[in-house]
C-alpha cells in the first residue's frame, strides 16, 4: 500500500509534468538574441542604414528626417539663415551626423547635423520620440554612455558639449570646448568624456592661425568639470584612445598620416607620415575635404592594430602597433572618399564609409585585405557599432 504521506509530492511531480506536456517551453518561447550591428549614418539623405556585422548584410534603414519640413518651416529668420550658411560650408545637406543604439537594441539617437538639433526613434516603429534644438546652429559627433542614460554631442558652433537624458530628451548639462568641437568619447571605465576640437574649418590653410582653439578637452562624465585639457597646433580630427588612457592615436587636419600622443606626459611622441596617392599629392590643402587628408581611425578588438581611412587617397590602411607598421592597404576608385571607420562587435574586422559610391568596405584587421562591400544610402559618413533587438529590425525599410 502507498505511503499517504508521499502523496503530495507525487501528485506536485505530475501537476508539473502535466503542465510542462501542455505549455510550450519557457526556452523556445524566449525572444531571440540581439543582433550586432554597424550603424551607418547616410548624411545627405537622412537614414540610418543597419549593416549585419557577421554577414555584412543590409537589414535596412531608418528615417531621421521624417519632420524634415516641419522642422524647415517653423525656424525663425535667424536660424533658417544661419541653416543656409552651415549647408553651404558643409557641401550640401548633411542631416546624420551621428547615430547611437541604446543597450536593449529599441531607440535610436541621432545627432542632426545642419538641423542643430538631437533626436531619438523607436526602430520597430519609427516613430519619433522627441527631438531637442542644441545651442547654436549645427550639431556634430555623439557620444553614448554604457547605460544609455546619456547622450553627448557637440554643439559645433557653441564651442560646447551638451548632455542629454535619453528618455526626455532634456538637456542636462554643457562643458566648454575648442573651437569646432568635433569627436566625443566616453573613456573605457565610462568615467571621462574626450572631446576632440578641429577649429574653424570654412577658413584656408593660411589663416590657421585664426581658425581658433585646437584641442583635446577631457571632461568628469558625472560631473561634467573639465579635468585637463591638450592644446593641438592642427585640428584634432578622429582619434582612439588605448584601454589604460595612457595613448592617443589622432589624425590631424592637413596631415596625411597620424601621430602618437602620450596622454601622461602631454607631448606627440611620433608622427607617421603615410603616402600618398598621386590623386592625393595633386590636392591643395584647401582642396581637402574639410581640411582632413585622412580621417577615420579604430582600434581592433585586441588593441594592436588600427584601422586608417586614406580620405584624400582612396584606401584603407591596416597598422600594427606598437611599432606603427603598416601591414597593407586597401585600395579603392579615385574620389571614393574614405570617411570614417569603426571596428566591428567581435573586434575582428573594419567597416570604412566611401562617402562618394555611398558604399562601406569591410576589412579584415588580420589579413588587411577587403572582405566585402555594402551598398548602403547617400552619402555614408559616420559609423557606430551596437546591438538592435531583432524584432525591432521589422520596422526597417528596405
Amino acid at each position: 500500500m502507498p505511503r499517504l504521506h508521499a502523496l503530495p509530492a507525487v501528485l506536485a511531480l505530475a501537476l508539473t509534468l502535466a503542465a510542462g506536456s501542455v505549455t510550450p517551453s519557457s526556452a523556445t518561447e524566449q525572444a531571440a538574441p540581439p543582433r550586432d550591428v554597424v550603424l551607418v549614418g547616410n548624411s545627405a539623405d537622412g537614414t540610418v542604414s543597419f549593416i549585419d556585422s557577421r554577414t555584412y548584410e543590409n537589414l535596412g534603414s531608418l528615417d531621421v528626417v521624417p519632420d524634415l519640413d516641419e522642422v524647415l518651416a517653423g525656424m525663425n529668420p535667424i536660424r533658417r539663415a544661419a541653416y543656409e550658411i552651415v549647408r553651404q560650408q558643409a557641401g550640401g545637406d548633411k542631416f546624420v551626423d551621428d547615430a547611437h543604439v541604446s543597450p536593449d537594441g529599441r531607440t535610436l539617437y541621432v545627432s542632426r547635423g545642419n538641423l542643430g538639433d538631437a533626436a531619438a526613434y523607436d526602430i520597430a516603429s519609427g516613430r519619433q520620440l522627441w527631438r531637442t534644438h542644441l545651442d547654436g546652429f549645427k550639431a556634430d559627433h555623439a557620444a553614448l554612455s554604457a547605460d544609455g542614460s546619456t547622450f553627448v554631442v557637440s554643439a559645433i558652433t557653441a564651442a560646447k558639449a551638451q548632455t542629454l537624458d535619453t528618455a526626455t530628451g532634456r538637456i542636462t548639462g554643457e562643458f566648454p570646448t575648442g573651437t569646432y568641437p568635433h569627436e566625443n568619447m566616453y573613456s573605457p571605465d565610462g568615467n571621462r568624456i574626450y572631446n576632440m576640437s578641429i577649429g574653424v574649418t570654412s577658413l584656408p590653410k593660411a589663416l590657421d592661425a585664426l581658425k581658433g582653439t585646437k584641442r583635446v578637452t577631457v571632461a568628469d562624465a558625472k560631473t561634467l568639470k573639465v579635468l585637463r585639457t591638450y592644446t593641438f597646433d592642427k585640428g584634432v580630427r578622429p582619434a582612439v584612445v588605448t584601454p589604460d588612457e595612457k595613448t592617443m592615436y589622432a589624425q590631424l587636419s592637413y596631415l596625411n598620416g597620424f601621430i602618437e600622443y602620450d596622454l601622461e606626459a602631454g607631448r606627440t611622441v611620433r608622427t607617421v607620415a603615410m603616402p600618398f596617392s598621386a590623386a592625393g599629392a595633386a590636392l591643395k590643402p584647401d582642396d581637402y575635404p574639410q581640411n582632413s587628408a585622412h580621417h577615420g581611425m579604430a582600434l581592433n578588438g585586441t588593441h594592436d592594430k588600427l584601422c586608417m581611412a586614406g580620405t584624400i587617397d582612396d584606401y584603407t590602411a591596416v597598422v600594427s602597433r606598437p611599432g606603427l607598421t603598416t601591414d597593407g592597404f586597401v585600395h579603392y576608385e579615385q574620389g571614393a572618399l574614405p570617411y570614417w571607420a569603426v571596428t566591428a562587435p567581435g573586434g575582428t574586422h573594419c567597416f570604412v564609409t566611401l562617402s562618394q559610391r555611398d558604399e562601406v568596405s569591410v576589412v579584415d584587421y588580420r589579413t588587411a585585405r577587403e572582405v566585402a562591400r555594402v551598398k548602403v544610402g547617400d552619402f555614408p559618413q559616420r559609423e557606430r557599432a551596437g546591438k538592435v533587438a531583432e524584432d525591432a529590425l521589422a520596422g526597417l525599410r528596405r
